[in-house]
């Protein structure tokens, strides 16, 4: 339950580096092995070693290791939503507390130069397509600025998708299903959701 941010402020205090990519990353450290978060060359992967967990299906605990992880890119043994994480053992490695400091400072400044930080939003709402970035596919299909009630493509980031201030779930569901559909038209390239949809079946559903 321990928040990245205070996870990345507590190695950075004892001279540790490895979790400089997650300080600005939204979340905890259980979700985050869950879909193996990154940013910025950086992924959960590079620093999890082991990880505790409660088999719902058995209501075993039991322990993951190393490659038994199955980590690719945002996605894990963890995904399928049958496991509960209970306790992560990380690998850091000893440096100079500035020097941390300073990777995680360059870090926040692009963050803020690139991203929508001034509106409400759950993240990067795509994953990276192969051999594509989804922010250019969405920016080439016209879609910088398009909204759907209060729900709006950043004009900064299309890559987010951000509350103009009365966003419902159902405005960010039909701009999703815009979006995919117009960057499919466009480029023929399908984008799937890096964001996870919580209800009854997960599936796509208008609130």
């Amino acid at each position: 339950g321990a928040l990245l941010s205070q996870a990345a402020s507590f190695a950075l205090n004892r001279g540790l580096s490895g979790m400089e990519f997650a300080q600005g990353i939204p979340g905890t450290i259980g979700g985050a092995v869950v879909m193996n978060a990154g940013a910025y060359g950086g992924e959960m992967r590079d620093v999890v070693t082991e990880t505790s967990y409660l088999d719902l299906k058995t209501g075993e605990i039991r322990k993951a290791c190393g490659q038994a992880q199955e980590f690719s890119y945002r996605n894990s043994i963890f995904s399928n939503g049958e496991k509960i994480i209970f306790r992560v053992r990380l690998r850091l490695r000893p440096d100079d507390p500035e020097s941390i400091r300073a990777r995680m400072e360059s870090y926040s400044r692009r963050r803020r130069e690139s991203q929508p930080l001034d509106r409400p939003s759950a993240g990067s709402t795509f994953k990276r397509p192969q051999g594509h970035f989804a922010a250019a596919l969405i920016d080439q299909a016209g879609l910088k600025g398009f909204t759907v009630g209060g729900a709006q493509v950043s004009p900064k980031h299309a890559g987010f998708i951000v509350n103009l201030g009365n966003a419902t779930c159902g405005d960010v569901l039909r701009l999703v299903e815009q979006v995919r559909k117009r960057v499919l038209y466009n480029s023929g390239v399908r984008l799937d959701l890096e964001v996870r949809l919580l209800g009854a079946d997960g599936k796509m559903k208008f609130c």
